[in-house]
């Protein structure tokens, strides 16, 4: 068809029985947006980082493009061409772009990397490096929707399709963030999951242009069914007070993006922030869209008055915001559940589902249905429905981007999650409130008394919905719940703690929720990220953040500049200062919350080293900073959080151990911790297969409890590995290394010989053991998926044992005389 042309009624007959089958392209669509967005997500976040800023350019532009591509297809694309055959085109591009994605975000971060540093300038650049890459296929999928909405009729019953494309797009995205999060990426990788994604694209392209060579083109006709046409008259808001509709959606949408990232945080703290849990809270509250899309579709067809509906549903979303925030606050944290009981993870999720169920869908499902309630509200017969459906979803977008950007960035820094909330049920009640009194501007008022069209009763509850809805949100205000700083602290073991500990601290950043507790028991302080211990003044966690320091500033001959990973409690860090000839200390850390105030409660054991002079302190993401930075350095330790938190594994992969290589001076030294403790054999293998296929010659040192394992550090040369051991004693006659000799006491190493004696084995003595393990890259970042099985696992004794029984005495390492070996094998236990 070369134009548009009201549909015969047996046309009209042959589309409707189309748009079944419309709607499951549609999921298939949702389905590989998600695949996509997913994988790109991970591609950027190890160009830009993983900063809140970063993610907020990479949400703001992929949403951004959505807005465009709605706002702009309606004015450009032809109304003569085939809503089918231009959905056909776009889905096909989306998918080419997708494959050219696949390659051109890494060879884009090749050319940024160099380019960028720090600062203003950079956070431009990141923008710019988002833009470039995010923009034109999410211009695309923002179109898809505007542009089969020309196949449907601006009735009803049209409108109520709409819908529920709306809702089976939403349904797709919920089966492809489970795809990749749960099987695509945790099997396969990167490249496999966007082949998948392009192939579903190609099929649903090739399926639309196959409908549209055996149906007509027809698209915004009045229904010839004249009941219908009747229908759409009575129901269709008039054009006043249409504006207080775009405005309302957009809330609805500001709310909904800033509730999934106040949610997503929190949640993350009771099940813990691992890679398939963020995929499950995705999939809950997406599937809350959807079934809310579809309800809200079939609704519209039959209320008196969507816009009504749409108000009402604004009202009720200030009872589930406040819902949501007391099950999470209030009854979560408190179910009497050990995760680690559990046999498999696998049972944990399938609790964890359960509950985040509980706390997301029902205002997930108010979101869902407003959507297709403001559609029928603004509709009116004849109009294009492309228009219609693109202003629409482009205030919805904008909203969005607005609420998320804004809670992650302002809100929670600057108000905590429990105001942030506040602040939502509030924007709410704001929603409902404007669409109740804009009511009357769209019924019309009666000429000659100025009273409100319908009967006194009815005019009287709109009254009462008009004053009464900003009750209804100052109640539900003042309802929400305090922040638990048990759940801050202890996460998803926050019940097994009660009682155990003082809570000293509590703080929400813009990238972490931290806190600092005293347990009870031996008046130890613990530092809390995300619901996990990160340091404390334990003496095994002392141990291992001192030799995190000392391994690596000993087996240097002369340590100057030293860069470490991850502030911690500034205990691996204030190390470092013990040492005469360090005169600069580099420290990067992704939250700024933890050296400005955690670290106070550590002044003892970091020795103020966010105060000391040499001490320079980067807020970044950390792997961001060491592949922008042109700095290189002697000593370079990392101490991140778990390998099983979400993000964590980007700084154990192979291209991130090349860098760190390519940025240690000659006879530069690195050291890795590796946690045994909550993770599993396949996880540890990888890691330590990973790091000795950078470093070889790396060796393996173990920090113990009663003997057994608990966690290790990594030690890996630039050069040769050689320890002179003669050339250290020296040093340690030296008056400046008095320091460094009472920091390694009160660590439990009365001389040198008590530190090396930790040694756990080589990477060539290992190479058979970790033969087959999988190699964290880039591409694939397997590390996430293999740790996240395990983070509720406590077999690092059982770890231990497999590594150490592969340990040799290590002669190649040290040069010394035979009486200090002699010493050393002693203290190995004899080691052959």
């Amino acid at each position: 068809m070369s134009s548009f042309s009201a549909p015969t009624a047996l046309g009209h007959h042959a589309s409707s029985r189309v748009l079944p089958f419309l709607l499951l392209l549609f999921v298939g669509s949702g389905a590989c947006a998600l695949i996509y967005e997913v994988v790109w997500f991970q591609l950027l976040e190890l160009v830009i980082g993983s900063s809140a800023i970063s993610l907020g350019v990479l949400l703001a532009t992929y949403m951004g493009g959505m807005c465009i591509g709605s706002l702009m297809l309606p004015g450009i694309a032809s109304r003569a061409a085939h809503p089918l055959r231009l959905y056909a085109v776009l889905e096909l591009s989306i998918g080419m772009i997708g494959l050219v994605e696949l390659f051109a975000i890494p060879l884009v971060g090749k050319l940024y990397s160099p380019a960028v540093g720090h600062g203003a300038l950079a956070l431009v650049l990141r923008a710019v490096v988002a833009v470039l890459c995010l923009l034109p296929p999410t211009i695309l999928m923002g179109a898809t929707l505007p542009a089969i909405a020309r196949w449907v009729e601006s009735s009803p019953r049209g409108i109520a399709w709409l819908g529920f494309f709306y809702g089976g797009n939403i349904i797709g995205a919920v089966i492809g963030s489970v795809a990749a999060g749960f099987y695509l990426l945790r099997v396969h990788d990167q490249s496999i999951a966007t082949f998948v994604a392009v192939g579903i694209n190609v099929l649903v392209a090739g399926i639309a242009w196959m409908i549209s060579l055996r149906t007509e083109a027809a698209a915004n006709a009045v229904s010839a069914d004249p009941e219908a046409t009747s229908s759409a008259t009575r129901t269709a808001a008039p054009r006043q007070g249409v504006r207080a509709i775009y405005v309302a959606i957009g809330i609805s949408g500001a709310c909904a993006l800033a509730a999934e990232v106040i949610w997503t945080r929190l949640l993350s703290l009771t099940f813990g922030a691992s890679v398939y849990t963020f995929s499950m809270i995705l999939a809950v509250f997406l599937a809350g869209l959807g079934i809310g899309s579809a309800t809200g579709a079939w609704l519209a067809r039959i209320v008196e008055s969507p816009r009504l509906a749409l108000a009402w549903c604004q009202l009720l979303l200030t009872a589930g915001i406040a819902w949501a925030a007391v099950v999470i606050y209030s009854a979560l944290p408190n179910w009497p559940i050990n995760p680690s009981l559990a046999p498999s993870a696998w049972f944990a999720l399938q609790m964890d589902l359960a509950r985040a169920a509980l706390a997301l869908l029902p205002a997930a499902t108010l979101w869902g249905a407003s959507f297709p309630f403001a559609l029928a509200a603004i509709a009116v017969p004849g109009e294009d429905t492309s228009r219609l459906v693109g202003r629409v979803y482009a205030a919805n977008t904008v909203g969005s981007i607005l609420g998320a950007t804004i809670c992650s960035l302002l809100l929670i820094p600057g108000l905590g999650t429990r105001d942030a909330q506040r602040v939502l049920v509030a924007l709410a009640a704001v929603a409902a409130t404007l669409l109740f009194w804009t009511q009357r501007t769209s019924e019309g008022v009666d000429p000659p008394s100025g009273a409100l069209s319908g009967s006194p009763e009815r005019s009287q509850r709109r009254r009462l919905l008009r004053f009464g809805a900003p009750v209804v949100a100052a109640l539900l205000v003042a309802l929400v719940p305090d922040l638990p700083g048990n759940l801050v602290a202890h996460g998803r073991y926050a019940v097994t703690w009660i009682g155990k500990t003082d809570v000293l601290y509590v703080g929400e950043g813009m990238n972490s929720s931290v806190a600092v507790t005293r347990v009870l028991s031996s008046g130890a302080t613990q530092f809390h990220v995300s619901g996990k211990v990160e340091a404390s003044s334990l003496p095994q966690d002392m141990r291992l953040q001192k030799m995190l320091a000392h391994l690596p500033a000993l087996v240097h001959p002369n340590p100057q500049s030293v860069l470490v990973v991850g502030f911690g409690a500034g205990v691996t860090a204030g190390s470092f200062l013990a040492y005469p000839s360090v005169t600069r200390l580099v420290i990067c850390e992704i939250e700024p919350l933890i050296p400005k105030v955690v670290s106070t409660w550590f002044v003892k054991e970091n020795n103020n080293v966010a105060k000391d002079p040499r001490t320079q302190i980067y807020f970044d993401d950390a792997r961001s900073f060491v592949l922008t930075s042109d700095e290189q350095f002697d000593v370079i330790t990392s101490d991140p959080i778990n390998p099983w938190v979400k993000g964590a594994a980007s700084l154990y992969t192979r291209e991130y151990f090349q860098a760190v290589r390519a940025h240690l001076k000659p006879g530069g030294v690195v050291t890795q911790w590796v946690p045994l403790y909550e993770s599993t054999l396949d996880a540890v293998r990888s890691e330590l297969a990973t790091f000795f296929e950078v470093f070889p010659d790396g060796t393996v040192w173990a920090n113990t409890i009663d003997g057994r394992g608990y966690d290790v550090v990594l030690l890996g040369h630039s050069g040769p590995s050689k320890i002179d051991i003669r050339v250290m004693e020296q040093r340690f006659q030296q008056e400046g290394y008095r320091k460094v000799g009472a920091s390694l006491i009160e660590s439990g190493f009365e001389s040198p010989i008590d530190l090396f004696s930790t040694y756990a084995g080589s990477g060539r003595a290992l190479r058979g053991w970790l033969r087959g393990a999988a190699i964290n890259t880039d591409r694939n970042l397997r590390l996430q998926y293999l740790a996240g099985i395990g983070l509720n696992n406590y077999t690092a004794a059982d770890i231990f044992d497999e590594i150490v029984k592969l340990r040799t005495f290590p002669d190649f390492l040290f040069d010394a005389d035979p009486v200090w070996k002699a010493s050393l094998r002693q203290a190995l236990g004899g080691d052959r």
